[in-house]
Formats: C-alpha cells, sequence, structure tokens
C-alpha cells in the first residue's frame, strides 16, 4: 500500500539563474518531500547582478495550464509568487474562485531589487482584494507592507493584511535595520508571533523570500501546524543563508543541500 504524495504547486516566474522563481521554488519542493508542480507566469532576463527583462506569459496560457492540473493534479496547497500584470492575477483569482478549497500562500513579489516592476502597479488593487484576501498566508517583507498598506510597522502592517482579508500574515524583517526578526498574526487571535532571526551573511542574498513561502507551504501540506511551519521554515532558510555562496557576479545564492530544520 502506498501512501499519497502531497502535491505544491508554485504559479511564479522563472529565474533562469536557479536562484529563485519558480526552479528555487521546485528545489524547495523536492527537499521536503513533496511532489513540485510549476507553472510559470514570465520568463525573466536575469543573472544574480539583477533583472534585465521581464517578458509576461500570455494570461490564457497561465489559465491553460493550471485547468488541467486542477482536473487531474489538484495540489494540497498553493504558493503564489511574482504574477507579473493585472491580466494574470484576474485569471489566476478567477480559476481560484472555483477552488477556494486549496489553502493559497501569497508572496506577493512587485519590485526587483533594482526597484523595476515584477508586478505592474495597476495589479496591486487586484493582488490584495482577489489574492491576499482569502489568502491562508501572506508573506510580505517591509517594502511590500509599504507599498500595499502603507506603513512599515510589523504590527500595523498585520493587521491591515488581516482587515483586507487575509487569514494569517507573516511580516519579514529581512529588509529591517536591525535583526530580521519575523512576525506572524492570525485572525484566529491577533496577538504577535515573533520569530527572532540573525545576520550570518552581511552580503545580498538572492531568492530567499522565495524559498521561505515555498518551505511553509511545503510544510504546511505535510499537515504541520502554521506556526510549527513558520518556525521550521525560517531555520531552514537561515542555515541556507549561512551556507549560501557566490556563483558569479552579484548577489549569493542559498545552499540547499540538505532537509536542514525538517523533523518526522
Amino acid at each position: 500500500m502506498t501512501t499519497e504524495m502531497k502535491r505544491v504547486l508554485t504559479i511564479a516566474g522563472s529565474d533562469p539563474s536557479g536562484g529563485a522563481g519558480i526552479q528555487l521554488d521546485l528545489q524547495v519542493f523536492a527537499l521536503h518531500g513533496v511532489h513540485g508542480m510549476a507553472v510559470p507566469t514570465a520568463l525573466t532576463v536575469q543573472n544574480n547582478t539583477g533583472v534585465k527583462r521581464v517578458l509576461p506569459a500570455f494570461p490564457n496560457t497561465v489559465s491553460e495550464q493550471l485547468i488541467p492540473l486542477f482536473g487531474d493534479l489538484k495540489p494540497h496547497i498553493i504558493k503564489l509568487g511574482m504574477l507579473t500584470t493585472d491580466d494574470i492575477v484576474l485569471r489566476v483569482a478567477n480559476l481560484l474562485e472555483r477552488f477556494d478549497d486549496i489553502p493559497r500562500i501569497v508572496d506577493p513579489v512587485l519590485r526587483a531589487s533594482d526597484g523595476s516592476y515584477l508586478l505592474e502597479r495597476r495589479a496591486w488593487n487586484n493582488l490584495t482584494t482577489r489574492l491576499i484576501n482569502g489568502a491562508t498566508l501572506v508573506t510580505p517583507n517591509l517594502d511590500e507592507c509599504e507599498a500595499l498598506v502603507d506603513t512599515r510597522d510589523p504590527e500595523s502592517a498585520a493587521k491591515l493584511f488581516l482587515e483586507a482579508g487575509a487569514h494569517a500574515v507573516l511580516v519579514k524583517g529581512g529588509h529591517s535595520d536591525g535583526p530580521p526578526d519575523d512576525l506572524l498574526m492570525t485572525q484566529a487571535d491577533r496577538e504577535p508571533i515573533w520569530f527572532k532571526g540573525n545576520r550570518s551573511v552581511q552580503e545580498p542574498v538572492h531568492g530567499t523570500g522565495c524559498a521561505l513561502s515555498s518551505a511553509i507551504a511545503a510544510r504546511l501540506a505535510l499537515g504541520h501546524s502554521l506556526v510549527d511551519a513558520v518556525a521550521a521554515a525560517k531555520t531552514f532558510i537561515e542555515q541556507a543563508i549561512e551556507n549560501s555562496c557566490s556563483v558569479g557576479e552579484g548577489s549569493r545564492i542559498l545552499r540547499l543541500t540538505s532537509k536542514s530544520g525538517l523533523r518526522p
């Protein structure tokens, strides 16, 4: 008798360097022992020094990939990353309304590190009202908090995302001036839960946000509680950052060489 393998779907952009995007998501899923699936929303021209160009997928191509997957390989959980255009946001939102029993994690990727848009500005409202609203978890960093809810204060931002309809919010502190502490807040209990962090590497590391949300998604698919999934995913990412390495010029890349933080 075989045990069903949990299926996790990422809907996000492609990163040809392998340091972020769907390529990194699939690496994280594999290390957690879940079956990873991926639907790309864009091709990017980039390396470790930055994003040079973004080529969005046709919105109908995104939805045409999703429909047969949901018919045969319905995911146990969905991770949403870079969605690129308003039309793609709306296509994905319309489809997910038909499958509202599937938990989703929204990593609201808005801009590249150089400030260029990875989600066009006119899509931000629909991202909030159609996908963050109803999300199992949204994982903004402080810059994304400022852009979407107009504050960098973690507790204030978390409350505003909950008011927007998210079931839970993890405000990531990697962009803070102090320790990279993360704040979790849920609709069920609006008391802040802090996850302390430390900076083992001072140089920029590529893909940390993608990997964190994917690790949480994998753990939730495996049946872990939200608090346990976040705590273990943070440990997983901190170890990957500590072991990160320089490949080419620009940002360091995560080294995902073991099931860091995994427990039976």
